[in-house]
């Protein structure tokens, strides 16, 4: 990956949906280029989707929690893999400080959101965890 590639991705990155030839332009390169380029990239595995963003309020009935976990010895691998089968589970990130994974929850209800977090406890080689329910986001990207 070359400094052209590390561009696009930041261009695309602000919008994914920013077309091959405005795309072209700002790189100041060919739209085939482009187009290789994204190709390349995908098959790669670099670009691995393509996502819309919404505004946090824009499904206000969701209730968005961040929960810290603490991994027991040698379970992180199997602790990941269980929290990634969990539905409520929307994103999760390896850290580093007082808890070693920052799991992202998303549900419906508060009661929802109780049966994932039962469900989460009962994960075998989960050793802590700290719950804290998303009230407000004051800034995007």
């Amino acid at each position: 990956m070359d400094a052209t590639d590390r561009e696009l991705l930041s261009l695309l990155r602000k919008d994914a949906r920013t077309s091959v030839a405005i795309l072209a332009r700002k790189l100041g390169v060919s739209r085939g280029t482009v187009s290789n380029r994204i190709t390349k990239l995908e098959d790669a595995g670099i670009i691995v989707g393509y996502t819309v963003r919404l505004r946090p309020d824009a499904q206000p009935n969701e209730i968005r929690a961040w929960m810290g976990v603490a991994v027991e010895g040698n379970e992180t691998r199997s602790v990941i893999a269980s929290l990634l089968g969990e539905p409520a589970v929307a994103t999760l990130h390896d850290t580093n400080g007082r808890w070693d994974l920052l799991a992202e929850l998303r549900a419906g209800t508060l009661s929802e959101l109780s049966q994932a977090l039962e469900r989460i406890r009962l994960i075998r080689g989960i050793s802590s965890s700290e719950t804290s329910i998303h009230l407000e986001t004051y800034r995007l990207g």
